[in-house]
């Protein structure tokens, strides 16, 4: 695993499966453990705000407040521009910044989000001090991950099986950690919050819409985007190997019976 976290490599890349579920996120689907503690005035932050779905929602619950969101990926911010515009958002402002070093002065904001952002870190508790930094004392950094370990389907599927164990050996080579959820609240006092509240919530995909939906990007995913390109590199798994993945996923995605849970782990940490 890299040990200087500059050389962290974002494991999903932007390939044209990965925003396809990145689109699909909103604040209601992916931030609902957030939003009851919006207000109209706050200054919140997004960090990591990819295509800037969430980002949009975000702002229009804060409409006498701002919302400013950051990414890496300079390429996907004009998305982002242009989701908050196709709304009419103008209290948003995006642009280019790293999670782990903020380039914000100190009590910068009322509320830092950062969506499945942690996971993909080499380290997520300096980048947890860093959000704990900008946010305003008595303010809310709210952070929300994925749990890869966790996630289960049915029916059974030796393929679904592999993909999991290749996943998480990528992402980690990569340097993150990709069972983060369970390690958030561990993070976050790590980090030095001591007022932290710690709860749990899901993606379900089940009916037939749902699974071809989540069967088909991930089956893209395994022979298309960066992840495969890293998969195959790192000499993990071979082109035929990511083929017969890939079909297991669409053999999932085709059974009437097919079922299958995303766990994430979610942070309410006071400033």
């Amino acid at each position: 695993m890299p040990t200087d976290p500059a050389a962290v490599v974002y494991t999903h890349g932007h390939h044209e499966s990965v925003l396809r579920s990145h689109t699909w996120r909103t604040a209601a689907n992916s931030a609902g453990y957030l939003l009851s503690s919006l207000e109209p005035h706050h200054r919140v932050l997004d960090v990591g705000c990819g295509p800037g779905t969430i980002t949009a929602d975000l702002a229009a619950l804060v409409p006498q407040g701002h919302v400013t969101g950051i990414d890496s990926a300079g390429e996907i911010l004009d998305a982002a521009r242009s989701a908050a515009a196709e709304r009419s958002l103008t209290h948003t402002t995006f642009r280019l910044g790293d999670a782990q070093a903020l380039p914000f002065p100190d009590a910068s904001f009322d509320v830092v989000h950062a969506h499945q952002v942690l996971q993909h870190l080499g380290d997520p508790v300096g980048a947890l001090r860093e959000m704990r930094r900008v946010c305003a004392p008595g303010g809310l950094v709210a952070v929300r991950d994925a749990d890869y370990a966790a996630m289960t389907w049915h029916p059974a599927s030796p393929g679904l099986d592999r993909w999991l164990e290749l996943y998480r050996s990528v992402a980690r080579a990569g340097g993150g950690e990709p069972d983060a959820g369970r390690r958030l609240r561990a993070w976050a006092l790590e980090a030095g919050f001591t007022e932290v509240t710690a709860t749990a919530s899901a993606w379900c995909y089940a009916d037939e819409e749902e699974r071809a939906w989540w069967g088909g990007l991930w089956a893209d995913r395994t022979t298309a985007s960066g992840y495969a390109e890293r998969a195959a590199g790192l000499g993990y798994a071979g082109r035929a190997e990511l083929e017969r993945i890939a079909a297991a996923w669409r053999q999932w995605a085709a059974a009437p019976d097919g079922w299958f849970a995303v766990l994430h782990g979610e942070l309410l940490c006071r400033a």
